[in-house]
């Protein structure tokens, strides 16, 4: 099976909603499981009226409130790239609005480029990984905020 064999197939189950599939023929193996692609809405609880919310011992430092909107995470480990290539521009940059399905980045997995889309439409509000840095299956690249 080659690249665009193996691409075309992903692809087919993604579509499907095949959440894990393996393969073996000739001694050659795959498996592969989906999940950790989806993007997400951050929920921030509020404590009910009149309840204090619980403060932090002076000590600690307090915890980063979580921002608002949807996380889009990284499918697969690899490294993060903001452009098809160092030469082009990037796929998006903060404040670019997204459509459901736009191309939002690569993530490349052992020399193979796995295009990484946006599941819903938005607006880039924060990008929360540097170019070329290394990440890891489900964690988080992008937060947009609806518009």
């Amino acid at each position: 099976m080659d690249q665009k064999d193996v691409r075309s197939l992903l692809r087919l189950m993604k579509s499907q909603g095949v959440a894990e599939f393996s393969w073996k023929q000739d001694g050659a193996e795959m498996s592969v499981k989906f999940g950790g692609y989806a993007v997400a809405p951050v929920v921030v609880a509020a404590p009910p009226v009149g309840v204090a919310a619980p403060t932090a011992p002076s000590a600690a430092p307090a915890p980063k409130a979580a921002a608002e909107g949807r996380v889009i995470r990284s499918p697969i480990v690899g490294t993060f790239y903001r452009s098809p290539s160092p030469d082009q521009a990037a796929y998006v940059s903060v404040g670019d609005k997204v459509r459901k399905g736009q191309v939002v980045c690569i993530v490349e997995a052992m020399k193979l480029m796995n295009q990484v889309e946006s599941d819903v439409d938005g607006v880039v509000a924060e990008i929360l990984v540097d170019n070329s840095q290394p990440v890891q299956f489900g964690q988080e690249l992008f937060r947009l905020t609806p518009g």
